[in-house]
């Protein structure tokens, strides 16, 4: 069980100032009890030493009647208990209490007699005051003190015609008068009492003021620091705590919101460089891949290349000689109409045929390009020249967004020609009913490169066909075709040292992304022009 700083605190304190007012407490009632009691010793001699005076004339008068009134009279004072006087032998000869008179008291057994008797062997004539006095408790429980004065031998005395005290006597007699303390043992009681309640209401207020400022004070901003810290463990880096006052706990405050901030950087800068290295690591994964295909394109086109190349011209004599012999056999006369027509489809099966025999050649022979300085938009404009004329052109609207200061590149403009040929007439195959065909160059802002972008509003191309659309013998028209305009299209592009990556969502087009190397003399020759699909917007229709 967790006891709160505050509880400690006050408990502690508390505790201490408890202990401090007790022993205040006792040592001030024992000194205010001295003080009562030397008070009341002092009131009671003066009383005694004024009976003396009073009675003086009285014994040496003898006159003892008048003697017992004014013993009587003083009896009947508030405080004083008994008043009587004793002769040298001890016998009480006047007293408050007349059944005591002439009664004996022993001399060292009895306490009233102690005061003279200091000595074993000797009664004492000057008695020291402190010794005079004593308090006792009677059998009722009163306090009560006893205060006695010695009455000396005198000349009067002992010259005096009525007396018999010879000269060499020294005490007479004794005067003792007796005064409760009842009245000082209340008092005493009252201010000790007093004393303990208000210890008591301070200590109360001392409690309540301590708890009260020991929470505000301290408890409070603790608990606060300690709520804020566990945040800070549970993983909450934006917990702050206000400043508060101006001390060490708001010093600590401050140091907390510091360490938080810190911890709260260290954690974004943690974040921003896994977000960068899993960025990099994307990148890098990505590149891979793209060199995985393009190896593997690579070497589909090799093997295939190898082999094509054996089968074309094993395939291409028998073709020739079917070919020939089905166009004699069509010219021979005599022949039946349905005989005719069989002739007919052998021949035009026999040249489609020949016709995939000399794209697999062309596919197999691997052409070094004649490069050279050449103006890529000059190419363009004249693959579209040859493609604009044929009737699958007639529904489509040509749209041409050139870059004006497109630099020049090192290309074989041939094969670059055969590239855009295959991809127009593809293009125009996958829009049977009409559509739009948009060819735009533009050139990145770092000039690396020559970028041309062939995108038709087609049938487009399914998913799961874009990652196979440059394999051999691949293709995804149902009739025409064998499969290797793109594949060789692949090859070219290549062999220019540039990339081309398709992109198509079914039913709403393809768009073919060409890239080619610009080189460092071209790559001068015109500013650039960013890559903004803004450019979109200076477009014409060819």
């Amino acid at each position: 069980m967790r006891i709160k700083l505050s509880t400690k605190f006050v408990g502690l304190s508390c505790t201490t100032f408890l202990i401090i007012m007790l022993c205040f407490a006792f040592l001030h009632v024992v000194a205010l009890k001295e003080s009562f009691t030397e008070e009341s010793i002092y009131e009671a001699d003066t009383l005694s030493e004024m009976m003396l005076r009073n009675t003086y004339y009285l014994m040496l008068d003898d006159d003892r009647e008048t003697l017992q009134k004014i013993i009587d009279e003083a009896g009947e004072m508030e405080r004083i208990e008994k008043v009587r006087l004793f002769g040298k032998e001890g016998i009480v000869k006047f007293s408050t209490d007349a059944a005591e008179i002439g009664s004996v008291m022993g001399q060292k057994g009895d306490e009233g007699c102690a005061f003279c008797h200091l000595s074993d062997t000797s009664v004492l004539v000057d008695t020291p005051a402190e010794r005079r006095s004593r308090i006792w408790t009677d059998a009722k429980g009163t306090e009560l003190l006893s205060m006695t004065r010695g009455i000396y031998n005198e000349p009067n005395c002992f010259t005096a015609a009525c007396h018999f005290h010879t000269e060499e006597e020294k005490k007479l007699g004794i005067l003792e008068v007796v005064v409760s303390l009842e009245k000082m043992s209340a008092q005493v009681g009252f201010y000790r009492n007093d004393i303990f309640a208000l210890t008591f209401i301070i200590l109360i207020l001392l409690s309540v003021v301590q708890y009260l400022f020991t929470r505000r004070l301290v408890s409070k901003p603790i608990n606060n620091l300690l709520y804020h810290t566990q945040c800070l463990a549970g993983g909450d880096l934006a917990t702050r705590i206000e400043a508060g006052a101006n001390d060490e706990l708001g010093e600590l405050n401050k140091e907390f919101n510091m360490m938080a901030g810190s911890l709260a950087n260290a954690q974004q800068e943690l974040r921003s460089l896994a977000s960068s290295l899993e960025g990099k690591v994307e990148e890098r994964t990505a590149e891979i891949r793209q060199m995985q295909s393009q190896l593997v394109q690579s070497a589909k086109l090799a093997s295939m290349g190898q082999l094509v190349a054996g089968i074309a011209h094993e395939i291409n004599n028998p073709l020739s000689g079917i070919l020939m012999f089905s166009a004699l056999v069509s010219r021979a006369p005599g022949l039946s109409d349905q005989d005719q027509q069989n002739v007919e489809v052998i021949v035009a099966e026999t040249k489609r045929c020949a016709k995939i025999v000399r794209g697999l050649l062309e596919f197999s022979r691997e052409s070094i390009p004649e490069k050279h300085r050449i103006s890529l938009l000059q190419v363009l404009e004249q693959s579209l020249n040859l493609v604009s004329q044929q009737s699958l052109f007639q529904d489509i609207d040509v749209q041409v967004d050139f870059c004006p200061d497109l630099p020049e590149i090192c290309a074989d403009p041939d094969q670059l020609q055969q590239v855009f040929f295959n991809l127009f007439i593809n293009a125009a195959q996958a829009m049977p009913t009409g559509g739009a065909l948009k060819i735009r160059t533009l050139v990145p802002a770092a000039r690396d490169h020559v970028r041309v972008e062939v995108i038709d509003s087609g049938q487009g191309i399914p998913r799961e066909h874009l990652d196979k659309i440059f394999d051999p013998f691949f293709s995804t028209k149902a009739k025409d075709g064998c499969g290797l305009g793109l594949s060789i299209t692949y090859g070219i592009i290549a062999n220019h040292g540039g990339e081309i990556t398709v992109d198509s969502t079914p039913g709403k087009g393809a768009q073919f992304i060409i890239r080619l190397p610009i080189g460092e003399t071209a790559a001068t020759e015109a500013p650039a022009q960013d890559l903004d699909d803004s450019a979109a917007a200076q477009g014409g229709v060819a």
